[in-house]
């Protein structure tokens, strides 16, 4: 994300230490068990054992033809890596350069066209998986780039020489990739700037990442801004992986750019080189065919980005949708979203082909899930804002579009918790985490994980008073951080007409309720801020999460003045003076309801 977009982000913030997410008074009455914790071992294999470690086979000697790369797709019965007598290869598996598109033939073998800078790979099929490295990150493509890179301040790729003889790409039998039942994970912008920041999420959201088994199969996909700009942080960065219990694989973001690239075509060689990974690629897990797209365009001609497909990756995506049988579900990521909430008016922050990729998927169970906004968003099918409409034509949108949050959340801003890492509380009130999709055939249930939380952490709870909003408005426009704002959870009996009771529902969405009981009486439904029909974003005091603000301010970072799930209920007029529950229920679009409740304070 570009941080010139947020000038709040930078503002002042002092430092102390607190326990919990945030500083405000809930109690969860719904618990869901956590997958079985297996510390520090590696991801599942089909024997449930270890880790498939391994790599790319490159086959030694100068290809004749330096036209055509070619090779074999194998069953590595031995997981070493080589072909060996008795591993046959694999037939119907697709494999690409990033421009054509091949099956491999009923030996296991493809041929495709040579180009300069071009990686190849493979598409991992259902009932197998590629090796991994000692990181744990997928090992599946190779780099073809003679000379190597131009000159770059992070060294890019080294010279690869000709073509070797071949490219064979060895595949494990996997009874979790094999299975209708998947678990993957997306992770957002991890983008460490520091040595501080790569533990910050070594003790955030990888610790909790280190902890679950649900992802062996499917693996972790980081959709871009693995690091900040400074891409010497990758090897560090690249080793959290290694805390995983599954494949992780990356996408390339807008700050993990080569600045110095002389072209687009190697703006990303660094990463490439750094990760092991192509810019774009596919895999496959259960019925779910998970396509990974690069989403930036640099260098424009004026300098900059923007959120952009080249034609050649464009056709690609053609290529590779058209070999996917339609009875799959599609999971197309990016880093830059296709469309979202954050920046619905925005021509840099969303794809400018959106309606071509609508185009390419019409017809198919498909699901978007982006990075790069810093906030947590569920849009659902038939979701509309004005921004879309103006901007790229687009009147609603035909299937859901997650953007998954930030592992880094605001940037790592905020007040430092004792469990070592600051709050950082995005520009939406979204908190810090994960996003996991729960695939069962083609049908998606998304969840959001808080750092350092279970399943049950869905909301935050607030009051946005006058007095809150006087507050607000006295100190919005500072440069110096806020007082604190004292006793949030008061309010005076003569302002309770002008007051809300808001609930900050994280996967809240359209199809989504919240309800509210105050003092065990009848509960009463709140109203969603933006219904998500048309209208433009609603921004302001009125409209933001009190909960957020009130740290933000004071603490630094972005400001959650406007939000897609944001829920709230006028309180009664006629509430006595003295203390008073509130119980929200929250109901997703999937039925599932989580109940938090609120304690507070009606004054004279």
């Amino acid at each position: 994300m570009d941080l010139s977009a947020h000038p709040l982000r930078n503002r002042p913030h002092t430092i102390g230490l607190t326990t919990g997410v945030l500083a405000f008074a809930l109690t969860g009455t719904l618990v869901i068990p956590a997958a079985a914790a297996v510390p520090g071992s590696a991801p599942l294999d089909a024997g449930g054992a270890t880790a498939y470690r391994g790599a790319v086979e490159v086959v030694e000697g100068q290809d004749g033809d330096q036209e055509v790369l070619d090779g074999t797709v194998f069953d590595d019965r031995n997981k070493n890596s080589t072909q060996d007598a008795g591993e046959p290869g694999i037939a119907g598996v697709t494999v690409s350069n990033g421009r054509e598109v091949t099956t491999t033939d009923s030996r296991g073998r493809y041929e495709l066209p040579a180009y300069e800078n071009m990686t190849v790979f493979v598409t991992q099929p259902r009932g197998y998986q590629v090796p991994v490295d000692g990181d744990n990150v997928a090992q599946f493509s190779y780099h073809h780039l003679p000379e190597g890179s131009p000159d770059l301040r992070y060294g890019g790729i080294a010279p690869t020489g000709p073509l070797p003889d071949a490219v064979n790409f060895p595949l494990a039998k996997s009874k979790l990739t094999r299975s209708p039942e998947q678990h993957c994970l997306i992770g957002g912008d991890i983008q460490t700037y520091t040595e501080e920041q790569v533990e910050y999420a070594r003790e955030g959201a990888f610790a909790d990442l280190e902890q679950r088994t649900d992802y062996a199969g499917c693996g972790a996909l980081f959709i871009g801004d693995v690091v900040g700009d400074d891409l010497s942080l990758y090897p560090r960065t690249r080793e959290l992986a290694g805390m995983l219990n599954g494949p992780a694989r990356f996408l390339p973001g807008n700050h993990d750019l080569d600045f110095d690239a002389p072209s687009s075509e190697h703006a990303f060689d660094t990463f490439r080189a750094k990760l092991g990974s192509p810019e774009y690629y596919s895999y496959d897990s259960g019925k779910a065919h998970i396509v990974a797209l690069s989403s930036v365009e640099y260098p424009l001609s004026g300098g900059g980005y923007n959120g952009s497909l080249d034609a050649r990756q464009l056709e690609w995506l053609r290529e590779d949708i058209a070999r996917v049988p339609e009875n799959k579900l599609i999971v197309l990521a990016t880093h830059i979203p296709l469309l979202d909430f954050a920046d619905q008016g925005s021509t840099t922050h969303q794809i400018d082909q959106v309606k071509e990729i609508y185009e390419i998927l019409e017809g198919r169970e498909a699901i978007a899930v982006g990075g790069h906004t810093h906030s947590i968003e569920n849009l659902r099918e038939g979701d509309s804002l004005s921004g879309w409409k103006e901007t790229f034509g687009i009147d609603s949108l035909p299937f859901t579009h997650i953007t998954a949050g930030a592992i880094s959340g605001d940037w790592y801003s905020g007040r430092m918790l004792e469990e070592g890492y600051p709050t950082a509380i995005q520009r939406d009130g979204g908190v810090p985490g994960v996003t996991t999709l729960d695939i069962t055939n083609t049908d998606v249930t998304e969840r959001f994980t808080v750092r350092g939380e279970d399943r049950s952490t869905q909301m935050a709870l607030g009051l946005n008073t006058p007095r809150y909003r006087d507050w607000y408005a006295e100190n919005v426009d500072s440069s110096d951080p806020a007082p604190g704002f004292e006793n949030p959870l008061a309010v005076r009996r003569n302002e309770l007409s002008g007051t809300w009771l808001t609930t900050n529902f994280w996967m809240g969405s359209t199809g989504a309720t919240v309800d509210v009981s105050v003092d065990g009486g009848e509960a009463v439904a709140a109203e969603r801020t933006q219904p998500m029909d048309g209208e433009a974003p609603r921004v302001g005091a009125e409209w933001s999460d009190p909960v957020a603000v009130q740290e933000q301010l004071v603490h630094g970072g972005s400001l959650a003045d406007r939000s897609m799930h944001l829920w709230r209920l006028r309180l009664p007029a006629d509430l006595a003076v003295g203390e008073h529950t509130a119980e929200v229920t929250a109901t997703d679009v999937h039925g599932r309801e989580y109940t938090e409740t609120l304690t507070f304070q009606v004054t004279e």
